[in-house]
């Protein structure tokens, strides 16, 4: 296992906040030059640290007000269910994230939807139809009380 120093973790929490931080920036708040900040960088990329800087986009504004987590039980529990159930996820934008899982859900969703209807029409027309699900129970999100990007580092 790779060691992180305390100004790796520095580096790593500024980021998680804001990935498109410049390196100037960063050197102010980490008492670092740029270049520094910049070898760093590169090199926990390299290592495998850093897995990409995505683009976070304001749902309220692109009109997606409701968004739920779908608990999924299937039928069974074999490989080809498992491939129809990854091909449902992938081909419904709406479905931004999935899990499997142990216990009485086999998948979970996180999903978001123009409305309540768009969210009724997937469970009612692309969910509960789909030969592999046997049961749906769903949960809309009311409020999300912490932001969801940031992972726990080492202290």
């Amino acid at each position: 296992m790779i060691q992180l120093d305390p100004k790796d973790i520095q580096l790593l929490a500024c980021l998680q906040k804001n990935g498109q931080t410049s390196a100037l920036e960063l050197s102010e708040v980490l008492g670092m030059s740029a270049s520094q900040i910049g070898r760093r960088r590169q090199r926990l990329e390299a290592e495998g640290f850093i897995l990409g800087t995505p683009c976070r986009l304001n749902p309220a504004k692109l009109g997606l007000t409701v968004q739920a987590f779908i608990q999924i039980q299937t039928n069974s529990q074999d490989g080809d269910t498992h491939q129809s159930v990854t091909h449902l996820v992938k081909s419904h934008p709406e479905i931004i994230a999935a899990w499997t899982l142990t216990g009485d859900a086999d998948y979970i969703f996180r999903v978001y939807c123009q409305d309540l209807s768009a969210l009724n029409r997937l469970v009612q027309d692309v969910l509960l139809p789909h030969p592999a699900i046997g049961r749906v129970h769903s949960q809309i999100v009311m409020d999300q009380m912490k932001d969801d990007t940031a992972l726990p580092l080492p202290r």
